[in-house]
């Protein structure tokens, strides 16, 4: 069977191929076992690794990593699974050498956010499928050169955003497609996580023990201070604007059109500063230009609202603030996630009462069929089992040729939001124009993620 052919009989079981005829990637045989690497292997990236060793349809081939730390770190976690580690490539420039593996079908990127685009693109013209860590572009043309190389290329992106298969979000997900809430008119999420022991620490382990960041920081705290030093912007939107986003069919029959931000004053991560390492530290004497928080409000082609708030320097619980509303019902996240951990009203089925409800037996009587197929096998996974659906997701999908349910216009339009939203910041909260990435696309294109066949 020819390679045109082939990818179109495995296309018949879906509604669409994943990989198509005329791109970069060889798709010309049945994938079985997928060859993948790994450009950048820090904490995000372990988790990644630990998913991976243990399928069985799946080779980890190599890995790009120039922090000897991190090296030591996965060679454990190789060890548990009792494989032997692969080929690590030193230096900056190393995922360029791993990109030469002809085997390799797949690469997961879990970098700092400066290195996304350049690595990910050069990843699409080296014709290996891409999965892409979350973050926020650093500017807009990086958004568009992401769709550019796509449609040169056909090399699919995957936009790993993980707490799109939270358990709660996916039941909740599951009734607004059984239109419980009546017609969606908005919703809410964000980032509201003290990062305060991610941002600092002594240099030596990964949380806390120091207000150190940058050259004397370790891990996370060694590059993602320096954004907040640097900006101030909405810088982590996907956590909220893709569950959201995705419950509202955004650039599936939907678009987000404008948005607007504005940014409180900064004080929580100096204060942190003072209290940990003292008046006199010289990093009390950092002036961070992000705000403490930061509020988006997204305005959608069909009518919606989307209120997105960025929440990581003060003290808090962690939340994510999640709420949909529409005009039969609303559903409020009030807790670190999980079917108790929020509000719910229906106003016909209470009564007319005004009083909230548990969501615990809505969300237990709609638990997502993907949740129940896979329940056993995602306990143990990273972020309460969110981590094992989207690695899943990731392997089948290739395997299967079946399209991401997140794919490089999801990637363009959520990363899209921090650029600019820094730019309505810096105008005082001025409108801003969300480009429409799908360029007309998103008319025809068709819900994929939690419809109703949705899974493997």
């Amino acid at each position: 069977m020819d390679r045109r052919n082939f990818i179109k009989s495995t296309a018949a079981a879906s509604t669409v191929a994943l990989v198509s005829p005329d791109s970069l990637f060889d798709f010309s045989s049945k994938i079985d076992k997928v060859k993948v690497g790994i450009v950048g292997c820090g904490m995000r990236g372990q988790v990644h690794l630990d998913e991976l060793l243990k399928r069985n349809d799946v080779e980890v081939v190599g890995i790009a990593e120039p922090d000897q730390r991190m090296i030591d770190r996965s060679n454990k976690i190789f060890a548990k699974h009792n494989k032997k580690p692969v080929e690590y490539f030193k230096g900056l420039d190393g995922y360029k050498k791993l990109y030469k593996n002809k085997e390799m079908h797949a690469v997961i990127i879990a970098t700092p956010w400066e290195f996304h685009a350049e690595q990910t693109i050069a990843a699409m013209n080296a014709g290996k499928i891409v999965g892409l860590e979350v973050c926020g572009a650093m500017n807009l043309q990086e958004c568009w050169d992401y769709v550019d190389t796509y449609e040169k290329t056909k090399v699919p992106v995957f936009m790993m955003e993980n707490v799109c298969y939270r358990r709660d979000v996916m039941a909740v997900m599951n009734m607004v497609r059984k239109g419980m809430f009546g017609q969606i008119v908005h919703g809410q999420g964000g980032y509201q996580h003290d990062l305060r022991n991610v941002l600092f620490n002594d240099g030596k382990q990964p949380y806390g023990g120091g207000v150190e960041f940058g050259d004397k920081g370790f891990s996370e705290a060694a590059w993602r201070t320096n954004h907040y030093v640097k900006r101030n912007a909405e810088l982590y939107p996907t956590h909220g604007l893709g569950p959201i986003g995705t419950m509202m069919d955004v650039n599936r029959g939907n678009r987000i059109t404008h948005l607007t931000s504005m940014a409180s004053q900064q004080a929580g991560l100096t204060d942190y500063i003072v209290k940990n390492g003292g008046v006199d530290h010289p990093n009390a004497k950092v002036k961070f230009k992000q705000g403490d928080i930061v509020q988006t409000m997204l305005k959608c082609e069909n009518g919606e609202t989307i209120l997105l708030t960025h929440d990581t320097s003060l003290q808090r619980p962690y939340n994510l603030g999640f709420r949909i509303q529409g005009t039969d019902g609303i559903w409020q996240d009030i807790g670190s996630g999980g079917f108790s951990q929020g509000f719910i009203y229906f106003e016909d089925e209470m009564k007319h009462s005004h009083k909230w409800a548990s969501s615990e037996d809505h969300l237990k009587t709609y638990d997502h069929p993907y949740w129940k197929k896979y329940e056993t096998q995602a306990e143990g996974a990273g972020h309460g089992g969110m981590d094992f659906f989207l690695m899943n997701d990731f392997i089948e999908c290739i395997k299967a040729n079946k399209e991401f349910p997140f794919d490089v216009y999801d990637l363009a339009t959520w990363y899209a939001v921090t650029p600019l939203s820094e730019k309505s910041i810096e105008g005082n909260g001025t409108s801003q124009e969300m480009p429409d990435f799908t360029r007309g696309k998103y008319k025809t294109r068709k819900p994929v993620f939690g419809t109703e066949d949705y899974g493997f």
